[in-house]
């Protein structure tokens, strides 16, 4: 089943029992869960986070937005976020094995219902966008409810994609579409004055020249005394949330203020989380699979079974540099240990079992058991040499460091090149008795022998790349080289 995530933004965040009708629209729609609710009454807005298959999510957010458009008078409204809608924003996520392309038709689908049937404009933007310029929300959103009212029926740019030319009298307009996952951030400076939020909102915004992938506002929070820097980080790889709040605390020592506290609205990748506690902790050989509820769940996995095939293909299909090739060679290897395992089960007579057969069947089930954990191990060894890149990066020269990120790459050189030698030894037991197995079964044993070619390809391809490192930092590698030579294919 396709999962998506969807977080509709309302303007409303002051009054309770409306937000909690807003979220009890959804929780009414069998197959969709609310998994957080949060409001902010200076910016007088909620965010509410849902996640759910594409039907039941699309009938959640619906009558959602129609509750919305019933309460909500944005021309009763005034709060600190620029707002458009009553139902200002809805962005669809996909998630698992669900594609942005798929993400984007679901906000098609539902822009064209609340075009029709509420009679709100809508605007598609970022990866549904139509027109170029409305990739970015803030260009959509320009001139906020009040600018959009005046202008939509008379200046073209301002035409929507479905629904009228003209606001909704109370509900306004409304942008819909498709992004990745997304981390909302605020900074409170240890100021009232919001000029001094807008400076430095317009320091680190990508926009303006600042921090990848980060756009930021500043706003007055009158009702804390305090300025704040408010943040989209719309890809947390490339703009981690420990250096968008840096670069806010370098830009707010240029006017003699600081961060008060900071705060994350909705939901956040537990990876995000990991990233600033590596950079705050100085963790520089962290293994995040070393985290106590990460080794439960995989043992929790495993007595159930482990993970699933489509489980390890929607990670390895993610923009996650982890699992990678070489957890897909390992993978590789022990499909062909159980395939080789299916055919020897059929070939072996139970009632006089030939014990040459036998033991190579019992190889195969030990190799695809040690192949299942070089899976684990792989993604593991590549964490270790990631978080000591980026500490050979903050320390360059420092030797310990060094160390520690030769000991990591000849591990992430080690695990793979177990892979092949593996894949291959068992290959070759298996090829020895291909004419003593089942005829009918020969398609089998042709597709099991090619699945260990392809683990022992893959897993000396990793080899290499991490040759090339160890080359690189001076270390000796004429070992890893011979057996690297030894295990290639010939001819």
């Amino acid at each position: 089943m396709s999962l998506y995530e969807c977080v509709p933004n309302f303007s409303e965040g002051r009054d309770a029992a409306r937000v909690q009708r807003l979220a009890a629209a959804a929780r009414a729609v069998a197959g969709v869960t609310v998994l957080d609710v949060e409001s902010d009454a200076a910016h007088h807005r909620s965010v509410i986070t849902l996640v759910g298959a594409g039907e039941p999510l699309l009938d959640a957010v619906f009558q959602m937005m129609t509750v919305a458009t019933r309460e909500i008078d944005l021309t009763k409204h005034h709060g600190e976020h620029p707002r458009m809608g009553a139902t200002d924003v809805v962005p669809f996520v996909p998630l698992g094995d669900s594609t942005m392309a798929d993400a984007v038709r679901l906000a098609e689908r539902l822009a064209a219902r609340v075009g029709k049937e509420l009679e709100i404009p809508v605007y598609l933007y970022a990866a549904a966008a139509r027109r170029p310029e409305r990739a970015d929300l803030a260009k959509v959103r320009e001139g906020q409810f009040e600018g959009i009212r005046e202008t939509i029926g008379t200046d073209p740019t301002r035409a929507p994609d479905f629904g009228p030319a003209k606001v909704h009298p109370t509900a306004g307009a409304v942008a819909i579409g498709a992004r990745p996952v997304l981390i909302a951030y605020n900074a409170y400076l240890t100021t009232p004055d919001v000029s001094v939020a807008k400076r430095i909102a317009k320091a680190v915004r990508a926009r303006d020249g600042g921090l990848p992938e980060v756009k930021a506002l500043g706003f007055e929070i009158p009702d804390r005394h305090r300025a704040q820097v408010s943040m989209n980080l719309t890809d947390y790889r490339k703009t981690p949330i420990h250096r968008a709040l840096e670069a806010v605390r370098r830009e707010a020592q240029r006017y003699g203020v600081g961060i008060e506290e900071s705060e994350i609205v909705g939901l956040v990748p537990e990876d995000a989380l990991f990233d600033a506690a590596e950079y705050y902790l100085q963790l520089h050989g962290f293994r995040r699979d070393a985290v106590l509820e990460r080794r439960v769940r995989a043992v929790e996995a495993a007595a159930k079974g482990g993970e699933t095939l489509a489980g390890f293909t929607d990670r390895l299909a993610a923009r996650t540099p982890t699992p990678g090739g070489g957890s897909a060679a390992a993978a590789s290897g022990a499909l062909a240990g159980a395939l080789g395992e299916m055919v020897l089960a059929y070939s072996i007579d139970p009632k006089a079992p030939d014990a040459a057969l036998a033991e190579i069947r019992d190889a195969l089930t030990a190799g695809r058991r040690r192949f299942l954990s070089l899976v684990v191990e792989d993604s593991a060894a590549y964490e270790s040499v990631r978080s000591a890149r980026r500490a050979r990066k903050d320390r360059p020269g420092d030797a310990p460091t060094e160390a520690a990120y030769l000991t990591a790459v000849r591990g992430a050189a080690a695990v793979p090149l177990e892979t092949a030698r593996l894949a291959q030894e068992l290959a070759v037991r298996l090829e020895s008795i291909r004419g003593r197995t089942k005829l009918a079964l020969a398609s089998d044993l042709v597709t099991a022998l090619a699945l260990f070619r392809a683990a022992t390809e893959g897993a000396l391809a990793n080899v290499a790349t991490n040759l090339d490192d160890l080359r690189a930092a001076g270390a000796p590698t004429a070992e890893v080289e011979a057996e690297l030579a030894r295990l290639r294919p010939k001819g």
